[in-house]
């Protein structure tokens, strides 16, 4: 079937001429400006779709717990390796054995030496027995003496007690006595008058010189006597003077033992104190002999090698990785972007070899990558940045369990959501994201906590 043509008889006498064809639209120049169009407009209204605002870091997975990191085993005490119970890689239970030692100080060599310090411990402990009961004799002595001397005082007291009241008596005796002299001298010299006078006989004179001559006795005898209870009683007084003085040597020769004796018991107290110490630490150190595991994890690396090496007190042995760390992002932010940051931030993660398909702004739409949240954020700049540590959250799936401590991850801290044209033009000037809206939602949060108070 012939073809129908549609051209216009005037537009066909045109197209006879070559520069009517050089003046006409080409179709290709339609539909590239259609296009063209279309696809400002629709990057026009693209520019109003919302964004989220981010910050982004770079870090590492590490723990959020200092003890769930990866630890060095050390040696506590100075030792050659005998025998290694582990190997590289393998499982251990906190307080299994990892490394066997044997001692290198000669001090420790002996295999009874726990036995014969406990020995001399009592031996010591029987020598401090014996020492405190003298001790305990010589305090006993000490009170005898103080009570023989209180005694012994009252009994020279009341010697001289008697000394004196027998002084006294004496003394009166002697008054009479005295008074009777007299007398009897008076009488004596009236009859001796009357003698020469005539008036009384020979015998009566010498029986009145008679009389006199034994009242004159009587007196030298009792003044005999009074002297006599005079040095009575400065003998009383002087062995009362002597007694306390005895008693006193007695006393401070006791005491002076007595010191002695618990000074030798303080020595001997101090001496046990150390050799209980010593007894102690070797008890202890002995069981250094066996390296354990601090907790439960495996034997990452053995750092030392063979077996006859020997090592020092504080040298490490090996590296343990926990068995089941709580896992952290550690994340590196600009200082710029520190006040931005919240504890609770939501965070998206994209760790080293694992698949991941981003899209910073559109956070639902990647692939891959898994959700965090902020747990701390560090108050001191390290290397002119901070540190933030970013743990799973709670609300969404967990971690690949293939991710291990070290490996790096790629971090993005949600922040707010604005539209693009803004997020081009903050991006454009430099501007630092919008926080005003969080910093309104944490005054409404503090003020409706308030008013909770206040009710």
């Amino acid at each position: 079937m012939a073809k129908q043509t549609t051209n216009h008889p005037v537009q066909e006498e045109w197209e006879q001429f070559s520069s009517f064809k050089l003046v006409t639209k080409p179709k290709l120049a339609k539909v590239l400006a259609y296009w063209t169009i279309g696809l400002f407009t629709l990057l026009f209204i693209a520019l109003w779709l919302p964004w989220t605002q981010n910050i982004r870091s770079t870090g590492s997975i590490t723990t959020l717990q200092a003890q769930d990191r990866p630890q060095t085993v050390h040696s506590t005490i100075a030792g050659r390796i005998e025998k290694w119970q582990v190997q590289e890689g393998q499982k251990v239970k906190k307080g299994d054995t990892l490394v066997v030692l044997s001692e290198v100080k000669e001090k420790y060599f002996d295999p009874q030496l726990l036995s014969r310090l406990e020995e001399q411990l009592q031996a010591k402990g029987g020598s401090l027995s014996a020492t405190q009961a003298k001790a305990d004799a010589l305090q006993k002595q000490i009170a005898a003496l103080q009570e023989g001397l209180q005694f012994s005082l009252q009994k020279a007291r009341n010697k001289m007690l008697q000394a004196n009241l027998k002084v006294q008596s004496d003394s009166a005796e002697l008054v009479a006595m005295q008074a009777e002299y007299e007398v009897a001298q008076s009488q004596y010299a009236r009859q001796e008058k009357l003698y020469q006078q005539g008036l009384k006989s020979l015998t009566e004179l010498e029986s009145r010189r008679l009389k006199f001559q034994e009242v004159q006795a009587k007196r030298q005898s009792v003044q005999n006597k009074l002297n006599i209870s005079r040095n009575e009683k400065q003998n009383a007084r002087i062995e009362l003077s002597s007694l306390e003085a005895e008693y006193q040597d007695k006393i401070s020769k006791a005491r002076s033992d007595l010191n002695a004796t618990l000074a030798y018991v303080n020595d001997s107290k101090g001496e046990i104190s150390k050799m209980e110490n010593e007894y102690a630490n070797t008890q202890i150190r002995s069981s250094f002999y066996q390296i354990t595991a601090p907790q439960d994890g495996y034997v990452v690396r053995a750092l030392k090698a063979g077996i006859g090496e020997t090592l020092k007190e504080g040298e490490p042995v090996c590296s343990i990785m926990p068995a089941d760390p709580q896992l952290a992002v550690q994340l590196y932010v600009r200082p710029m972007d520190v006040p931005l940051l919240a504890v609770g931030r939501e965070v998206r993660l994209q760790f080293e070899g694992w698949p991941a398909l981003v899209f910073s702004g559109w956070p639902n739409l990647g692939f891959g990558t898994f959700g965090g949240k902020v747990a701390v954020i560090d108050n001191l700049d390290s290397q002119g940045k901070y540190r933030i540590l970013v743990v799973p959250d709670p609300a969404e799936g967990p971690w690949p369990e293939a991710v291990r401590v070290g490996s790096g991850a790629y971090g993005w801290v949600m922040l707010n959501d604005v539209s693009i044209w803004y997020e081009l033009w903050r991006q454009l000037n430099a501007f630092p994201p919008d926080y005003v809206g969080e910093v309104t939602g944490q005054k409404e949060e503090q003020g409706k906590a308030s008013v909770k108070e206040e009710k």
